[in-house]
């Protein structure tokens, strides 16, 4: 790698920093882009190639992670909705069934023990939405084939 693209990864790095830590923030792509020091179309392209979704799939992604926690913790739809800063309960209730493949309110009606006796790291790698290029497959247990290294571990840690 050169030594511009080792720098470009460490912005684009930076900017994803923004959104894990900031995502309950009224975040767009161009305030993303800034701390990236690129404009938002040129760092849009970057962050798809680097991360393999847009920064506004990705900035959704994480508070719809976010929103499963407080979810399984029993928190209602639409404080969990406002809790992550999406915009609408509509909006919010949508991408999330389309990345977990079930309603809110399903889920959170749904049980979490096997979840909630697991290490909190252990439990997000094995709730989150997995993603194939613009596909969406469902969390990590759910796709098919695709096992990460920390669901490895669980899966080891169980027998």
């Amino acid at each position: 790698m050169t030594p511009e693209e080792l720098a470009n990864l460490a912005h684009l790095r930076r900017a994803r920093d923004l959104i894990d830590r900031d995502f309950a923030l009224p975040l767009d792509v161009a305030t993303i882009a800034q701390q990236a020091f690129m404009s938002a179309a040129h760092f849009s392209r970057k962050f798809r190639a680097a991360y393999g979704e847009t920064p506004y799939s990705y900035l959704m992604t994480r508070r719809i992670e976010r929103a499963t926690a407080l979810l399984r913790a029993g928190a209602s739809v639409t404080d969990a909705c406002m809790a992550v800063g999406a915009a609408s309960l509509g909006s919010f209730s949508s991408r999330f069934t389309e990345l977990m493949g079930e309603t809110p309110s399903a889920y959170r009606a749904r049980e979490h023990d096997a979840v909630e006796a697991m290490p909190p790291c252990f439990a997000r790698a094995t709730t989150r939405p997995v993603r194939y290029g613009a596909r969406t497959v469902g969390t990590t247990a759910e796709a098919p084939g695709k096992v990460s290294r920390n669901e490895e571990a669980v899966q080891s840690a169980a027998v």
